[in-house]
């Protein structure tokens, strides 16, 4: 499920006790690169529960109508 995923951090994010959620107890930070509130998990990763393990996707969050854009077949080399 490889996608491309634009950062514009120019540093790193220190976390601290403030970060913990109340209610969960919890920090969740964000695998998957679409969170609104990134470096913490929003839950935006279900939108690639149906990604097709052999195509490249990009996310655009502007585009309200179709955010997620096929780029490329992945195409694997044989062993």
């Amino acid at each position: 499920m490889p996608r491309e995923i634009t950062h514009d951090a120019h540093g790193p994010k220190i976390l601290d006790e403030d970060d913990i959620d109340e209610q969960k107890g919890n920090i969740a930070i964000c695998m998957c690169g679409l969170s609104a509130n990134y470096p913490f998990c929003d839950g935006s990763h279900d939108a690639t529960a149906d990604e097709d393990p052999n195509t490249l996707y990009k996310y655009e969050g502007d585009d309200g109508d179709t955010p997620r854009h096929e780029i490329a077949e992945i195409v694997y080399a044989d062993d």
